[in-house]
């Protein structure tokens, strides 16, 4: 059974810092990702990383203070998100796919979705 297990969410304030972790079980997979989605709005992609993790991907809005790595040996990917802003503030999505794909920002590229872990960063 494929699970991926958010954890590392929380309140933190504006400046602040936090490290999400998404263990993956199951399968391994290629392309992992984060999304989030913020309340009254659609789910969005933040970040993404390829198999062996020389290829990032990063929305223009978290560019520069966002980065995630991943070890394979461990099945587990990490957001580092630094200098958050409360316009941060979101349900964090951790997803999978087993395939490559150019196609990281698009949810349907992910075949596998974690249960969500809130951040909340305080102005």
């Amino acid at each position: 059974q494929v699970q991926l297990i958010e954890t590392g969410g929380g309140l933190v304030q504006a400046g602040g810092s936090l490290r999400l972790s998404c263990a993956a079980s199951g399968r391994t997979f290629s392309t992992m990702g984060w999304f989030r989605q913020a309340p009254g709005k659609e789910r969005e992609f933040a970040a993404a990383i390829n198999w062996s993790g020389r290829s990032t991907y990063y929305a223009d809005s978290v560019k520069g203070r966002f980065t995630i790595s991943r070890d394979n040996a461990k099945n587990t990917v990490w957001l580092q998100m630094n200098s958050l802003k409360p316009e941060d503030t979101a349900v964090y999505y951790c997803a999978a796919s087993p395939y490559s794909s150019t196609s990281y920002y698009t949810e349907g590229t992910y075949t596998y979705w974690g249960q969500g872990t809130q951040v909340t960063v305080s102005s």
